[in-house]
């Protein structure tokens, strides 16, 4: 039976990009026999452990779940009681694209703080620790950031580090949502440790689905004292694979050779190119900085649905016409050059 996508390769998500061909061919292979269920005794699990020991550090405890909201509501769960708060950016998926999974399943509150380029710093969370011994308040006790941002912006190391030093003072802890971190180390010429565990992090939400994964994320303890009991409320979470083998060789695929870096490479370089073509049309403006593998520019609001037609993006801000534009591993320069020509020739008014 032949199947036949009746979408046009576009820039609306890079979830909308199919799997990096390096791991389809490890999904294959991995298709064979019998492995244990669950990881149990399987070489597999030990062999990805230790992969992400190499990228993280020898005190790194990781846990395989199937998808990104998982990885971050469980994360949240397993350092916050049902009492205290989790202080976010108001734009973070955590809370704009979890349909309210933190709250539901942890019990706990958050605490959104409006930040126009889409990054916290310690002065925004500060005000919050005036409800501390209070009990009629929720109790702040995590911050939680994403990097890459939802707005496309990074985090600089310096950055990350005095949010992991603010929250440690203050006895709170810092969860970084890593759904794109491989585009981010990539824009930042770093390597993840230095982004995660150099800087302080205490627990990571791993990506790899946005970047060339099928499916399955990563939770990661660089703090191992604080991934007691992880085993079971990932189990009572529902997010334990019984066929786990087709999760860890993903990750063991992604990160040998640093494919992780050789897609994010890619994605990044197309964002840049599309970003510097669109800002030399006239009557397109970017509305933000390219510092990843996302383009977000304001266009005329009649041009949107004809440009969506031919390949399809999201509006991110209704209100002032600006769109998002999200480029993959699979993006290529001839995607780019045809988004760019029809949105020139619609401005022309070459429809």
């Amino acid at each position: 039976m032949k199947f036949q996508s009746s979408f046009k390769k576009g820039f609306a998500s890079d979830n909308w990009s199919g799997v990096s061909p390096e791991v389809m061919t490890a999904l294959s292979a991995i298709n064979f026999g019998h492995h244990p269920a669950y990881g149990e005794n399987d070489p597999l699990l030990e062999q990805a452990r230790q992969a992400f020991k190499k990228e993280f550090g020898p005190k790194a405890e990781v846990f395989f779940v199937y998808n990104g909201t998982a990885a971050n509501v469980l994360s949240v769960q397993q350092l916050l009681l049902s009492w205290q708060a989790v202080v976010t950016p108001h734009s973070a998926h955590l809370n704009e694209d979890e349909a309210g999974a933190p709250e539901k399943f942890t019990g706990g509150k958050l605490l959104t703080v409006p930040c126009e380029d889409g990054k916290l710093r310690p002065e925004q969370v500060k005000p919050f620790l005036n409800s501390i011994g209070f009990q009629h308040h929720v109790q702040p006790s995590l911050i939680s950031i994403s990097q890459a941002t939802e707005l496309g912006t990074l985090y600089q190391l310096s950055e990350i580090k005095a949010l992991a030093d603010f929250a440690h003072a203050n006895n709170m802890y810092l969860h970084m949502d890593g759904a794109r971190i491989a585009n981010a180390a990539v824009a930042l010429g770093c390597s993840f440790a230095e982004m995660v565990t150099d800087t302080g992090v205490d627990v990571l939400s791993f990506g790899g689905t946005k970047n060339g994964l099928m499916f399955g994320e990563a939770v990661v303890f660089l703090n191992p004292s604080l991934a007691e009991g992880f085993v079971y409320s990932r189990k009572q979470g529902m997010q334990l694979a019984s066929k786990m083998r087709f999760i860890l060789v993903q990750f063991l695929t992604y990160l040998e050779n640093e494919l992780w870096k050789h897609n994010a490479s890619n994605a990044n370089k197309m964002a840049k190119l599309l970003g510097q073509q669109l800002s030399k049309i006239d009557g397109i403006q970017l509305s933000r900085p390219v510092q990843a593998n996302g383009v977000f520019a304001i266009i005329p609001a009649e041009l949107i649905p004809k440009l969506q037609q031919e390949y399809f993006f999201h509006v991110w801000d209704e209100s002032r016409n600006e769109v998002r534009l999200m480029c993959s591993f699979d993006t290529t320069e001839e995607d780019v050059a045809g988004f760019v020509t029809i949105a020139e020739q619609l401005m022309k008014g070459e429809n």
